[in-house]
This record gives structure tokens, sequence and C-alpha cells, in this order.
């Protein structure tokens, strides 16, 4: 009886510490498992969301204190596992796809085993996301069908310090770059767009930019045809980088596209808009549609909307980059159908006084080449322009005009005619700082100017000839005994139509201009 209690006590002590060892040893055994696991699935799902090649440098699991029997029995319901990785690398086709020096995550261990996984964040730092050049994709030996990635659903993933690097066609050029302060991915699931933050700043001109849209679904294919859209805010972007002009730029609009076409519209504001050459500060604001090529960063302007001060234009061109060039060529048609004379030349020349003004309408093509020196020594201007209702707002000019417009009219001592407006119309061309003007029409009450000359930009001076015809004869420009004295040789001068017919040549500067007769 004693051999059979104590076999007893043996047998009911014995097979719960057994089962107890066994229990523990599956549980161990199940934890041991968990690492590798996680490594296979975060190295599956990257390769076949991103159809790439994966590298991972380290993988840390850490996990809570817990009781390895209740582990096993609830199958890791609740308990959270920390995973930090480093170094993680993606190619496709031998080219660089994705570099991230750390990323951590944690993951229920109990839904790890699951169809389908979620995660609540995905944290991510020091990321570049490379954009292969357009049809790299045809390369990849492997292309074709491939399975799902696994179907992992992330309610957030969080990039600190990243870039968007998108390589060119042209394997010389230089990558389009934008930093990214900071992304916040939501609602990423295998096949739909996920919702978006970013905060990123600017190269050139430099400015903080926000921005709020979809991204995705992910094209593992081809990864610059993956649609992007998004409402974005640019604030203080500094203009004076650039050699030519200043001030700050403040804009809002929306995009739509892909990463490596993008289409935007919106409005831009610069409250103090200025040449450098000039300095005068203007307000200037302009609705945009715009076309950006994320390959090269060409940009082609659909008609713009503009304003400068009270005057309106619209504009359409683009700023391309031609292959050979290190810079961006500039080409444009203006068109202002009835601006303000005295904006543009406030704009345009130096000192806060223009000396002209009236209603400017005007068509012309600018072109800038790529600049290796100042914008005025490059800027290349065509076009032809209008001036009517013109009035010299300098009165030693005006006065020299309404004197003329008094003698044209054969009424030189009529004060009443005074303050007379100007017409002016013709051809202009700048190159090399020289503006070379043809079929220069100026007109006032009594008299046509017609001149054809050039103007130099750097030396302000003029060089114009060409003929003045007067309504009036060469005797009633004069008075008293010079009236009458003259009146034999009127025939002589009255030619073409004109009472008076005469060459004439504009030399000297600008703030000193020297009128004379010319054979």
């Amino acid at each position: 009886m004693q051999r059979k209690t104590k076999w007893l006590i043996a047998v009911l002590t014995g097979v719960p510490l057994a089962g107890g060892f066994l229990l523990v040893f599956l549980a161990k055994r199940h934890a041991s498992k968990i690492e590798p696991y996680i490594r296979d699935q975060a190295v599956e799902y990257l390769r076949d969301k991103f159809r790439a090649q994966v590298e991972i440098g380290t993988l840390q699991i850490g996990l809570p204190p817990f009781s390895p029997t209740k582990l096993y029995l609830s199958k890791g319901r609740g308990v959270l596992a920390s995973v930090t990785a480093t170094g993680i690398r993606l190619k496709k086709h031998e080219h660089a796809l994705l570099r991230m020096n750390s990323m951590r995550f944690e993951v229920d261990v109990g839904r790890m085993f699951e169809s389908q996984k979620g995660l609540t964040a995905v944290y991510a730092d020091g990321v570049d996301i490379i954009i292969p050049p357009k049809g790299e994709a045809e390369k990849d030996p492997e292309r074709g069908p491939r399975k799902a990635p696994p179907d992992v659903r992330i309610d957030e993933i969080i990039f600190t310090n990243a870039k968007l690097i998108i390589s060119p066609r042209d394997p010389k050029r230089v990558p389009l770059e934008f930093d990214l302060h900071r992304i916040r991915l939501m609602d990423a699931g295998p096949t739909a767009p996920m919702r978006y933050e970013a905060a990123l700043r600017n190269a050139k001109p430099p400015g903080e930019i926000d921005a709020t849209g979809h991204f995705g679904p992910w094209n593992a294919d081809e990864p610059g045809d993956t649609p992007l859209d998004g409402d974005y805010k640019f604030e203080h972007a500094n203009l004076g980088v650039f050699n030519a002009i200043g001030g700050m730029l403040n804009s809002t609009g929306h995009f739509v596209g892909q990463l490596n076409e993008i289409t935007a519209t919106g409005e831009a504001d610069i409250p103090e808009f200025f040449l450098k050459p000039a300095g005068n500060k203007l307000p200037v604001h302009a609705k945009f549609e715009v076309q950006v090529d994320g390959t090269n960063g060409n940009t082609v302007l659909k008609p713009v909307h503009g304003r400068i001060r009270n005057t309106a234009f619209v504009t359409s061109g683009g700023i391309i980059k031609h292959d050979g060039d290190k810079r961006r060529t500039i080409a444009l048609d203006v068109e202002m159908p009835a601006g303000h004379l005295e904006d543009v030349l406030l704009l345009a020349m130096k000192g806060p006084n223009p000396f002209m003004a009236g209603i400017l309408k005007m068509k012309s093509k600018i072109l800038i080449p790529p600049l290796t020196g100042k914008v005025i020594e490059k800027l290349r201007l065509d076009g032809n322009f209008t001036i009517a209702e013109g009035k010299f707002l300098r009165s030693q000019i005006q006065d020299r005009i309404d004197r003329m417009s008094r003698q044209a009219q054969g009424q030189p001592t009529n004060e009443a005619i005074d303050e007379v407006v100007s017409v002016m119309s013709g051809k202009f061309d700048l190159s090399d700082e020289l503006v070379t003007l043809t079929n220069l029409v100026f007109g006032i009450p009594g008299a046509d100017l017609r001149l054809n000359g050039n103007y130099n930009l750097q030396t302000e001076g003029v060089d114009f000839h060409g003929d003045l015809r007067l309504q009036a004869k060469l005797s009633q420009t004069q008075t008293g005994w010079k009236r009458w004295a003259l009146k034999p040789v009127d025939p002589f001068f009255a030619k073409h139509g004109a009472g008076l017919y005469t060459k004439i040549g504009i030399t000297g500067t600008r703030s000193e201009p020297k009128f004379g007769r010319e054979k």
C-alpha cells in the first residue's frame, strides 16, 4: 500500500511537472521563431511591394517581460514586440531604390501569423527614396506578374530626414533632390492610395512647403508613374538667390499627376518684387498653371495671368535645360493688352520717378539663355509695342514736347496748347544690353517723328535717326519778323504731304538728349 501510494504521488506530481516543462519548452520554441519570422516577413513585404532586392543590416526584437506559458496559451495576443532595423537597402536591377538608416515599429505577436497583419505606426529615419529613370523597368529580367505582397495594413508611416531623389534619363545630369523634413503617410494598405502630410524645404528659391494629399498606390514596375496629388502652401521663398530678381514669394495651390510629371495650379504673391539692376519694389500677383517634368526639372507654363501693381499681363513658355547645358534656358511669350507704362518703367529703370506715363500695349518674346554672368548681359527681347495717351512726367521734357506741338500746329504762342499727349509705337530687339528700335513712330498733335536707332542700357546713350513731319509750314512755326521772312522758303520744306519735312537725329544720353537737323 505504501509503494502504491508513493507511485501514485509520483505520477500525480510528475505528469504536471513534465507537462509544465513541455509547455515551457514549446513556449520558448514559439518565442524563438518570432525574430526570424519577422525578418522573413519584412523582407517578403518589401521585396514584393517594391519588386526589388532587399537587404537588412541588423534587426532586433524586443519583447516585454512575459510568462512563456501565457505567451503560448494566448498565442501571443496582446504581447507587443518592438522591432528595430537598420541599414535597409532596396535595389531594382542594380539601381538603388530605397535607403533607410533605421526603422522601428511594434507588432502584436498574436497577429503575426494571421493572413492579414496590422501595424499601428512605423517610424523611419534617414530615408532616401530614389525614383529610377522611366523605362528602366523594361530592363528587369524578372518583369511580369508576381504574387501580391503580404496583406499588411499600417495606420501611419512617419519619415524624418528624408529625401526624394528623381533620377534623370541622361546619367550625366544631376538628379533632382527634394529635402523632406517630415512625411506622415496614413492608411497604408496594399492597393489603395495613402493620405499624406508633408513638410519640406525647397532648395531654390529656399522656402518652406507644407502639403497634404494622396500618394499611391505604388507602381512597382514604373515608380515614377506612381500617382500623386495634393494641396500645398509655399511661404517665405527668397527670390534673392537668383541673379536678376528679388522679393519674398508666397504661393498656394493644388497639384496632380505622377512623381515624374506634375501639373500644378495656384496663385502666387510677391509683395515687393524687384529687378536687381533697377531696385524699385512693386507688388506682383499671378494665377498660374504649370507642368513640371520631374525627371529633368523642365517647367512648362500654361497661360499665366499676372499683375504688376496695376498692370495685367499674360505669359506662357518654359524653363528648359537643353542637352549640354549646365543651366536652364527661360523662353517666354508675354502679352500686355492695356498696361500702365509707369509700372513697367518703374520695374525696369533706376529711380523712383518714371519719366513717362501712358497706356502700353505690348507683345514680346523673352529669352534668357543659360546664365553664367549678369542677367542683363544675356537677356534677349523681341517684340512690338504701342503707347497711347503718353505723357512725359518730367516737366523739362514735357515742356519741350508742348512747344514742339504748338510750332507743329502753326500756333507757337498759343499757351492753351499744353500737356499734350503722345502716341508711340514700334518694334524692339534687345541683345547684348543694346535696345534696337525699328519703325519707331512718335506722334503729338501736329507732328509725327519716325525713327530707327538704338539705346545702350549700360551707358544710357541714345542714337536715333529719322524724319520729322509737321502739319504747319516752316514759317508758321515762328513768330514776328521770322514768320514773314521764312515764307519764301516754305515750298522747299513742304514735302511728302507735310507742311514741313526734315531729317532729324537724336543723340547724347537719356538724361541729356541732343536734337539736330540732318541732311
